[in-house]
């Protein structure tokens, strides 16, 4: 599953977010995207979930351009995990999670068996298997979190886009998600996209690195050509220094 990003031009409120994006995503490739608030992450992840146009350019997902997708089956090949959940409605967290198998569903037959399967698979891999029976509406932004993230898993697709996924996490379960990632793109050849604000969450994980420097200019590459601290420093308008703690470089800002 390859996603392109041809000539993406992207715009809010008429400011300029991202210009004349050329963006290639392949199997196993694990892109962080970095910046400062209101430089268009999120409007680019709703856009490569195919929930809004770009302004001007194209998408593409394998060979196919994204309005051309049949809802359906778009939705069997990317997952997008949104920055908030609206909980309107008193849904046990089996329902939530069960719920991302619609795609797969056919008549009136309901769940199957191996919707059931994957979403207690999800769940105990998400380590919130234990509360399968309560009100979706009831839990911690952490839980609440983690349901969303094994609903995004149960979805079973190709391509996972994800926004802010650590938000409200702690750090047992940050690390948890982190390893999670590399099993998604390492052993499962996935190609997970997400949009992050912690350096060295980003460092240990990501294999390419898109950053948005805000008013239409961006750069991506690989980790370790986009990751340099003269970058970093430069998206973020902020010093940005690397210490290395044993065999491990850790970034801090001050």
């Amino acid at each position: 599953m390859t996603m392109i990003l041809d000539n993406v031009s992207l715009q809010a409120g008429g400011k300029r977010l991202i210009d004349h994006l050329e963006m290639t995503i392949e199997p196993g490739q694990c892109w962080f995207v970095y910046g400062r608030n209101g430089v268009g992450k999120t409007t680019l992840l709703k856009t490569m979930a195919g929930l809004q146009k770009p302004d001007s350019g194209y998408i593409v997902l394998d060979d196919l351009a994204l309005p051309e997708w049949e809802p359906r089956e778009l939705a069997k090949r990317r997952a997008y995990l949104p920055q908030a959940q609206g909980d309107t409605f008193g849904f046990t967290v089996m329902e939530t999670v069960v719920a991302a198998r619609f795609p797969y569903q056919t008549g009136y037959l309901g769940d199957s068996a191996d919707d059931i399967e994957k979403a207690v698979s999800a769940l105990k891999r998400l380590e919130v298997f234990q509360l399968a029976e309560r009100d979706i509406r009831t839990l911690s932004g952490g839980e609440r979190q983690r349901v969303a993230v094994a609903a995004l898993l149960a979805q079973d697709t190709p391509l996972m886009l994800l926004d802010e996924p650590a938000s409200a996490l702690d750090l047992s379960h940050q690390a948890s998600l982190l390893g999670l990632i590399r099993e998604l793109c390492r052993g499962q050849n996935k190609a997970v996209v997400m949009v992050v604000h912690d350096l060295n969450m980003a460092w240990d994980v990501a294999s390419h690195v898109l950053l948005l420097h805000g008013n239409g200019f961006w750069e991506a590459g690989k980790r370790e050509a986009m990751m340099c601290t003269e970058k970093l420093s430069e998206c973020l308008q902020f010093p940005v220094q690397t210490v290395l703690h044993g065999d491990r470089t850790v970034f801090v800002s001050y």
